[in-house]
């Protein structure tokens, strides 16, 4: 087994909007210390984070500056999938992943772990393996990689979006690379190796799709409730569930009594809730006009926040990274995009980092929580 050290190309470039800026602009500094998004979200006992690119996030020290002063846990964007980890059988590359320990040390920042079984990142190697030894394999890369970082990451994202009812599978499970070659029993496989590799992380269940009353979140809703009830029964080690939070800013499907319900049954159970990878897609607002998309991101992230934080079982809020120059939305699925040629402005900071509406949106909603009794 190799582990490599040599630095790899960077595999997330970031947009065109010219270089970063050397320094935070005024704007940003006057959102430091009392009124950063750390120390509202600490009034509350909460932790508030960002998804970020490490290779991006190490040349950029205005960004560094900015996350240290408004964040207490952050998340690799891909550094830790297993395409971002394991080029080949035999070899891991942990390059990338280990710079962020580092700094997050220095800053005392909590560090998520994201994630260890997803269908959207099998290696190509990892396909042309006989079926039989991809189970033997899925517990080694948990053993190997929760080990590397064993008592040093707060939370894993264990199974990533394991459920997808249109594939019509028992369970309303994806037909996926996992479900096909080790079976439906991978999801409990993949928490108990995880618990055995590191008792002192918090193990979590991440899917999309559950914030509206739309008829396919509410289907999606009962499936993984159904699912994490299973789980709960069979004794699966299971401490948390997340929620990832892609919302779009003109949805005309409400936020509310569902989330509110679909809360509340995953704290009956005695779990968690981490809202993981919050952002809000505006492709959907006709006007080209900045402030009119501004104020309609900030108004779909109240909307959400103010039903989801008021639940004592949230714990973390995480922006899916932390300004517009490097949202997934810009580099992501473009087939998709309604606007191709309108950078989005989806999260709490601009791509100058000065902060948007949706960050004053953000600080509202956090201070609007109630406390919680006990420390995320």
């Amino acid at each position: 087994m190799t582990i490599n050290t040599a630095p790899r190309e960077e595999r997330f470039p970031p947009p065109d909007f010219g270089p970063a800026p050397g320094v935070l602009p005024p704007e940003a500094e006057a959102v430091r210390g009392a009124g950063s998004l750390l120390a509202y979200a600490r009034k509350r006992r909460l932790l508030t984070g960002a998804a970020i690119a490490v290779r991006a996030f190490e040349k950029d020290p205005a960004l560094q500056q900015l996350v240290s002063e408004q964040f207490g846990i952050l998340v690799p964007e891909g550094e830790l999938k297993w395409r971002g980890l394991r080029p080949a059988r035999d070899q891991f590359d942990f390059t990338a992943a280990d710079a962020l320990f580092p700094f997050a040390g220095k800053h005392h920042i909590q560090v998520r772990g994201h994630t260890l079984v997803w269908h959207n990142s099998v290696p190509d190697w990892l396909r042309k393996v006989p079926a039989d030894s991809v189970r033997t394999l899925l517990i080694e890369h948990i053993e190997i990689v929760m080990g590397r970082y064993r008592g040093r990451v707060h939370s894993w994202d264990v199974v990533n979006e394991a459920i997808l009812p249109k594939d019509a599978r028992p369970g309303s499970l994806r037909k996926s690379f996992w479900f096909d070659t080790v079976g439906p029993g991978y999801i409990d496989l993949a928490f108990r190796t995880a618990r055995k590799a590191d008792p002192h992380a918090k193990l979590c269940y991440n899917d999309y799709g559950v914030e509206t009353e739309s008829a396919e979140d509410t289907e999606r809703r009962a499936a993984i409730l159904a699912l994490l009830r299973a789980m709960k029964a069979r004794g699966v080690p299971l401490d948390a569930v997340g929620i990832q939070g892609h919302i779009h800013a003109n949805t005309r499907d409400a936020i509310g009594k569902g989330l509110r319900k679909y809360l509340a049954a995953i704290r009956a159970m005695g779990l968690d809730v981490y809202l993981t990878e919050v952002d809000v897609n505006e492709d959907d607002v006709p006007s080209d006009d900045v402030p009119a998309r501004d104020a309609a991101v900030a108004t779909a992230y109240k909307k959400l926040l103010t039903v989801a934080l008021a639940d004592p079982a949230v714990k973390l809020l995480l922006t899916w990274d932390v300004s517009d120059r490097r949202t997934w939305l810009n580099d992501g699925p473009t087939h998709r995009r309604k606007q191709p040629n309108r950078p989005q402005r989806s999260l709490p900071f601009d791509p100058e980092y000065r902060p948007t509406p949706a960050f004053f949106a953000l600080r509202d909603c956090l201070d609007a929580a109630p406390k919680r009794t006990v420390h995320a």
